[in-house]
């Protein structure tokens, strides 16, 4: 990607121009609810349950579970990861063996496909990251009719489709994490400007709303320049990320990119032009991603999750469901070494807040 976008540097002033336009543009404009600007945590009442259950369950309470770990693909650093966690759950509670096991490409036929397979074979339970809420629903709720317990993680079905869901981050969490990091390390009164997929993409709309109320909130002397989109494209993104250094030079100290593929791009750009220490780049992106400019001390940190942590959290649910330690109206889930974690969204475990890497740490992780 490094000498395809050095070609392109050349090129990229040719590309259109980065508009300038009203505060905060790229939001969905629902209302926000912005968490706390301290770290302190207020718990809201899940609401009530609205997950599936098992149609009779054998009594799995404390005996050997059989179960299978189905994500949205295999044989990528991410699910790997995750699979990590699962298997550290596994040996922690000393009763559950799990196979990952799953399609190699992100496609959900044959993620319904591998489901059915394991449910006719016989298995304790489902863990799964699903391809499309919508059509994995049907084949989830086939395997709660045959008694199996189901719990997904990553991305999730319609509820009813399964028991559990541990997710990962809430919108506002994730707004809270990305300005935070922001602010730490361009200052409170520095200018920044976002490059976005698109202006209708829900979850990078969602956050970008949840940013505009947390920024008022806690961080109001930082000046926001413009939103650009990039539509999730390595090129545009360099592009629009150029566009920005060019447009508004000095005034511009920090870049926030919203995807994986934003960030990493923004950050190849930033080096590029020598402006490493001069313009930050926060953003969503995976380790792997920006380690060549974390390490190279060109960029601070990068924005995610701990997905090892995110699979030893699935992990220990599908034990508990299994044991009915976890079961509907809970309001907090025991994780082991995570400790409590807070029970929302009616039938969701959330992890915490988003992980932020750094040099410290980045090179612990391979995804």
């Amino acid at each position: 990607m490094r000498t395809l976008l050095a070609l392109l540097l050349g090129t990229s002033l040719l590309s259109a121009p980065a508009m300038a336009q009203s505060a905060w543009t790229g939001g969905d404009g629902a209302p926000a609810n912005p968490l706390a600007c301290d770290a302190s945590v207020t718990p809201v009442p899940p609401g009530e349950y609205n997950g599936g259950s098992p149609t009779g369950a054998p009594d799995r309470k404390g005996k050997p579970l059989k179960v299978v770990d189905i994500p949205k693909l295999v044989g990528v650093g991410y699910f790997n990861s995750t699979s990590q966690g699962i298997q550290e759950a596994a040996k922690e509670t000393g009763s559950m063996t799990v196979t990952t096991d799953g399609p190699t490409k992100a496609n959900i036929d044959e993620q319904i496909t591998f489901i059915d397979n394991y449910i006719t074979s016989g298995v304790d339970g489902i863990l799964f990251a699903a391809n499309d809420p919508v059509a994995i629903a049907p084949v989830l709720k086939r395997a709660l009719e045959a008694g199996i317990n189901v719990v997904g993680y990553d991305a999730d079905a319609e509820a009813d489709a399964r028991q559990w869901f541990v997710n990962q981050a809430q919108p506002n969490g994730v707004a809270k994490a990305l300005l935070d990091q922001l602010a730490s390390e361009v200052g409170e009164d520095a200018s920044f400007a976002i490059v976005t997929s698109t202006f209708t993409t829900p979850n990078q709309s969602r956050w970008i709303s949840e940013m505009q109320g947390y920024a008022e909130k806690c961080h109001p002397k930082l000046k926001f320049l413009e939103t650009v989109e990039a539509q999730e494209d390595n090129i545009l993104s360099f592009n629009q990320a150029q566009t920005l250094i060019n447009k508004y030079g000095d005034e511009l100290k920090g870049i926030l990119g919203m995807t994986s593929v934003a960030t990493p791009a923004a950050a190849e750009a930033v080096q590029q032009n020598k402006l490493c220490g001069k313009v930050s780049v926060v953003g969503l992106a995976l380790p792997n991603a920006m380690k060549p400019y974390i390490n190279g001390d060109c960029i601070k940190s990068t924005v995610l999750w701990s997905t090892v942590d995110l699979g030893y959290a699935a992990g220990l649910a599908m034990r508990a469901v299994a044991d009915g330690t976890l079961k509907p109206g809970d309001t907090s889930f025991k994780a082991g070494r995570l400790g409590d974690l807070q029970v929302v969204n009616q039938s969701q475990i959330l992890l915490g807040a988003p992980k932020i890497f750094t040099k410290a740490d980045i090179n612990n992780f391979d995804f």
